[in-house]
């Protein structure tokens, strides 16, 4: 029965979180390149790359997995090549984004608490050598998953579905990765990151201490202490960041943990690992929401991006309506000359026999012409008759 309904949850669940993590991801990361929310080029870098790395994790998990292989179930991701693919990019951009959340922990506790390697580490090069190298290590970790599944069936030659393949289980080779996976993601980083964090907190704890004796022992106020507020602002992001993160992968960990400690898979530990993945696919959402909370910049930049889209959305519905308005004046001409039949006027003398090519005689030999308005039935090169005419027309 639980399980039933966490299948209606689910079902409702990721289609929400996939409305919302693709435009949210997509717009924080436009908005960190631009490089105006008043963070080091470090941070933004390694900002950027979370960010990025969630997305992906909602296009491959969230989107291709988890909705449209509901939804969707016969596709072309059922066929077996591509949902291998997909598994290894699920795998891969989800230990990215964690270990993404790792460097970044440990650059600001280099910068908070190891001021003579600040200098050194916390910079642009330094972080961009670490994104690459995690990037890469954790996509060739992640290879061995593309051999882990067989096709469940072959049709026109073509295999079809991804089942686990029996020497998953029996295999020691293949036990020894899934071990090393659990480890790798997440509970070495979960363990990691807590570490820091409370290192870092300790550190600012110790440091605020002193600082408030050295402020009382010379009479000065507490409160207007610029170099307590700028410490303030910088571990804001940390301990948010790494703090959500905690929070949200801990059902994940205690899953892992109870799973093979006391070896009990069944139906209450399936919905408690369900439960964990809902938690943890919440977090490729929550980092954006976290900068426009903490960052008083960032909030101004999506204020400003928000103000020049509805202003360009309105001078598009303007020239919509200025061509839907002129197309039904069109119809609406087009109509009434139909209805008459012709348009008796008096087109002046033309200067030319091309342009009286242009006209039309009625009743075989008569000097009027009928005067076509509409500029794609009958061309009128002089403007001057053109005019002449459309303004007898009127009359």
């Amino acid at each position: 029965m639980g399980s039933s309904v966490l299948d209606e949850i689910t079902a409702i669940y990721y289609p929400i979180l996939a409305a919302i993590g693709v435009p949210v991801n997509s717009v924080t990361i436009v908005i960190l390149l631009r490089g105006n929310c008043g963070l080091s080029k470090c941070v933004t870098s390694y900002l950027v790359a979370m960010t990025a790395a969630d997305l992906l994790v909602v296009f491959t998990d969230v989107i291709l997995r988890c909705t449209i292989a509901v939804y969707f179930p016969v596709s072309f991701l059922t066929i077996t090549t591509i949902c291998r693919l997909n598994a290894v990019l699920i795998f891969a951009a989800t230990e990215s984004s964690v270990w993404f959340t790792v460097a970044f922990t440990f650059d600001r506790f280099l910068a908070i608490c190891c001021h003579k390697l600040k200098t050194k580490y916390c910079s642009r090069k330094t972080a961009a050598l670490a994104l690459v190298a995690l990037s890469v290590l954790t996509f060739l970790h992640n290879i061995p998953w593309y051999f882990v599944f067989d096709p469940i069936l072959i049709m026109n030659k073509v295999p079809h579905g991804c089942v686990i393949k029996q020497a998953f289980f029996t295999e020691p080779a293949w036990g020894t990765f899934e071990i090393l996976h659990v480890v790798l993601t997440p509970c070495v980083p979960f363990l990691f990151i807590l570490m820091l964090n409370v290192l870092t907190a300790r550190h600012i704890l110790v440091a605020s201490r002193i600082r408030r004796a050295l402020k009382s022992h010379n009479n000065v106020v507490r409160d207007k202490d610029p170099e307590v507020k700028n410490r303030k602002k910088s571990i804001v992001l940390l301990f948010s960041i790494s703090g959500t993160f905690i929070f949200l992968w801990s059902v994940e960990v205690g899953y892992f943990i109870s799973l093979y400690v006391t070896d009990n898979q069944s139906y209450a530990t399936s919905d408690i690992q369900t439960v964990g993945i809902m938690f943890q696919l919440l977090s490729t959402c929550t980092n954006a929401c976290i900068y426009g909370v903490t960052q008083r910049k960032f909030r101004e930049e999506l204020k400003n991006g928000m103000k020049y889209a509805l202003q360009t959305i309105a001078k598009l519905v303007q020239i919509w309506n200025m061509i839907l308005t002129s197309h039904i004046l069109s119809l609406a001409i087009s109509k009434f000359i139909k209805g008459k039949g012709y348009a008796s006027v008096d087109t002046g003398p033309l200067q030319n026999d091309a342009e009286s090519n242009n006209m039309e005689k009625i009743n075989g030999g008569e000097s009027d012409y009928i005067l076509c308005i509409r500029l794609h039935d009958c061309t009128i090169n002089n403007s001057a008759n053109y005019n002449y005419a459309q303004q007898q027309f009127l009359q």
